[in-house]
């Protein structure tokens, strides 16, 4: 159980000191349980000392009595949305002062008590720029009517200048929306990894505590069946993690790649003997033909990670019975590599959006998954001169072909 619990505080300060706006999480109670560096230093904290403080002390004084019967009613709707939508909010720092914010609220529950995180981000930038608009707005309408009756040469300046103005506004608008747009996706990343955390979370505190009542040497069997349940729950978070640090390598440019000679049947074997354990009833893998000739120069982790994702996809969203082809091709120093299901298939109008990350078919929602294997899978390869691409029926399945150069001679 500790082992768990030191696993967990890593996984909620990997994910939280990621993120450049402040995390608050308050219980029912209006507690703060938990914050951020980010928002430690918002508000003028240092680390641990909003812990067991009420959420009121980051609230301005004329504020929080309204503040508190909304974060009430947000308790009993539990859905996630921007707190007081349309309205000016206000955050309290320790020495007193007051500062513009923005704050997107997301509910959740943990072992039966309720909680709601906030995502808070300071707009004194924003606000600033917005009052410097109004300012000009009035500055420049004041010379226009000043302005009417000169002669046509300072008219047509005065246009210009209002030409300009409109250029500003827009400008500052798209910048606006984009940054919304962020603030979205970040909040929609949190709700995702809430969802995707939680349900294995429990499944090893469940597993840990079973595993404990079996105390006898006789009681073996049964607790080997629990830790090796708890093993598999961290493997698939450390995974998820894993998923995460490689998105964040490659916006940032940091993906570094090896390359090594080695036999394609070696990945392949590895890949396919892991995937059998992951059939359902009636599922089987056709294994390519014709491969224990071909060697590659590739970055082999990239290889594994790149069939592992589209092969147990291929499992994942393919009913019993069902048959999935791997199929290998060598030309011109480029391998092809095609996996065929018989699954469920992606509905037309959202193939455009397959490789977006976070992004997940609407037939696919009930699936446990993040959205971002196929992304995550496009940018390595495309980083190393290869290529996904797919053809997909709703109902009768996929096949997704990746290539990449090999740099060797296989003919």
């Amino acid at each position: 159980m500790k082992v768990f619990e030191e696993k967990k505080g890593n996984i909620f300060k990997i994910l939280s000191e990621s993120i450049s706006e402040g995390i608050v999480i308050v219980n029912e109670m209006q507690e703060i349980v938990t914050s951020n560096e980010a928002a430690d230093r918002m508000f003028g904290y240092a680390a641990g000392e909003l812990l067991g403080e009420n959420m009121n002390i980051l609230i301005p004084r004329e504020y929080r009595n309204s503040h508190t019967k909304q974060v009430d009613e947000f308790m009993e709707k539990s859905d996630p949305r921007q707190m007081g939508h349309g309205l000016d909010l206000y955050g309290r720092r320790k020495d007193g002062s007051t500062f513009p914010v923005e704050a997107g609220l997301n509910p959740f529950e943990i072992y039966g008590s309720r909680y709601v995180m906030a995502l808070v981000t300071d707009i004194t930038v924003r606000k600033n720029h917005e009052l410097e608009i109004v300012e000009l707005n009035s500055q420049l309408e004041q010379k226009i009517e000043i302005r009417t009756q000169a002669l046509s040469q300072t008219v047509k300046e005065l246009k210009e200048e209002v030409t300009k103005r409109q250029e500003a506004e827009y400008k500052m608008k798209e910048s606006l929306r984009k940054e919304r747009e962020l603030n979205e996706l970040k909040t929609k990343f949190l709700s995702l990894v809430s969802h995707e955390f939680k349900t294995p979370l429990t499944s090893i505190l469940i597993a840990a505590t079973l595993a404990g009542k079996y105390t006898e040497t006789d009681q073996q069997d049964k607790r080997e069946k629990h830790l090796k349940t708890i093993q598999n729950k961290v493997k698939y978070l450390n995974n998820i993690l894993n998923d995460f640090l490689s998105i964040e390598r490659l916006e940032s440019g940091k993906a570094t790649y090896k390359f090594d000679i080695f036999p394609l049947s070696k990945v392949i074997n590895e890949v396919i003997y892991n995937a059998n354990m992951l059939l359902k009833d009636g599922q089987k893998i056709n294994y390519p033909t014709n491969i224990d000739a071909i060697t590659l120069n590739f970055d082999e982790k990239i290889l594994e990670l790149s069939l592992t994702n589209l092969i147990n996809n291929a499992i994942k969203y393919s009913s019993e019975h069902t048959t999935i082809d791997v199929a290998v091709s060598f030309k011109n120093n480029f391998l092809t590599i095609k996996i065929s299901d018989e699954g469920m298939g992606i509905p037309q109008k959202e193939q455009k959006f397959i490789f977006n990350r976070y992004f997940r078919a609407a037939n696919a929602l009930l699936d446990q998954g993040t959205g971002i294997g196929l992304n995550i899978v496009k940018g390595h390869l495309e980083n190393l001169g290869g290529t996904i691409t797919f053809k997909s029926e709703e109902n009768k399945g996929s096949t997704f072909t990746i290539s990449f150069p090999t740099n060797t001679n296989n003919d």
